[in-house]
């Protein structure tokens, strides 16, 4: 496997975004992530999609740590600053599922709320059900876990083709497209910031044509799995999509009404956002958190 690393001054001078690098070796690949607050006990662990990294969650770290919680954000493997596999078939969904698990005991976290939003979803939500003793509770915004059997929203079906087809890949100007907030040219630049060229961006582009559509799909039957054991999850669950999301609009609904630990939380429908609900709503979205977190200790 070809690796790519994005130079560290390619990271220097992004707005808002001064917090301390952590890396961890999975394998052969470097992942990285950042960790801030006090070590307490409860750890909040932040799951960004793509195309974007940990930068999405800017907003959100400091109102967290200044509530008193451990914050973790992984950037995934081929984004951020984290390796970037330089094909398109050295992405699976199997093998992120692998990483961030092997990450997550590497560190040995424990007592996790899980915060996941997008492919943070599509990974995170497999990675708590396959190692429930390590996650207390769940906040699901704009995400979900397909099998295959589910009928897709025409905007994913334009999109994953969209990524497939299209000459150069835009990071920034998809993010852009995903929120409602009107960005700054600094901030665009710090999304783009981890892909020097489209070399770097085989995870980017891949991601979405491992969603699962089909029964056919090789995590068909894990993902199927993965549901029915939600599906007994007592633990605390929530639900907190946007009201502007095309892509993952009425994905709430499953949850809340399957899972039982969902039953009687405060399901919260964040209001004039998009799909990147972290960049729209970075604040009020960790104040959710917070206050799930002090309503089921």
């Amino acid at each position: 496997m070809k690796l790519l690393r994005t130079p560290d001054e390619r990271f220097e001078n992004i707005p808002e975004f001064h917090f301390e690098p952590h890396y961890v070796e999975v394998g052969e690949i470097r992942i990285h992530y950042l960790d801030e607050g006090p070590k307490s006990e409860e750890i909040v662990l932040l799951m960004h999609g793509e195309p974007s990294w940990s930068y999405l969650y800017r907003h959100m770290i400091p109102v967290l740590i200044k509530a008193g919680y451990r914050t973790l954000a992984p950037d995934l493997v081929g984004f951020g600053r984290s390796d970037k596999p330089t094909e398109q078939s050295d992405h699976t969904y199997l093998k992120h599922v692998k990483w961030i698990t092997e990450w997550v005991k590497i560190l040995d976290l424990q007592n996790v709320t899980l915060f996941c939003q997008d492919w943070g979803s599509l990974i995170g939500l497999r990675v708590a059900i396959e190692n429930q003793d390590r996650f207390k509770r769940v906040v699901l915004s704009n995400g979900g876990l397909p099998t295959g059997q589910e009928k897709m929203s025409k905007a994913f079906i334009n999109w994953q083709e969209l990524s497939k087809t299209v000459p150069k890949f835009g990071v920034s100007t998809f993010v852009q497209g995903g929120t409602t907030t009107k960005l700054s040219k600094e901030v665009l630049k710090g999304y783009d910031a981890p892909f020097l060229d489209e070399s770097y961006k085989a995870g980017p582009r891949i991601l979405p044509s491992l969603v699962p559509t089909t029964k056919n799909d090789p995590e068909h039957e894990r993902n199927k799995k993965a549901l029915d054991q939600f599906f007994k999850w007592e633990k605390p669950f929530l639900t907190a999509f946007s009201d502007g999301d095309p892509i993952t609009k009425g994905g709430d609904r499953l949850w809340k009404d399957f899972v039982p630990g969902a039953k009687g939380q405060n399901h919260t429908t964040v209001k004039n956002a998009g799909h990147f609900v972290q960049e729209d709503k970075g604040p009020e979205l960790a104040e959710i958190i917070i206050e799930f977190i002090k309503n089921n200790p």
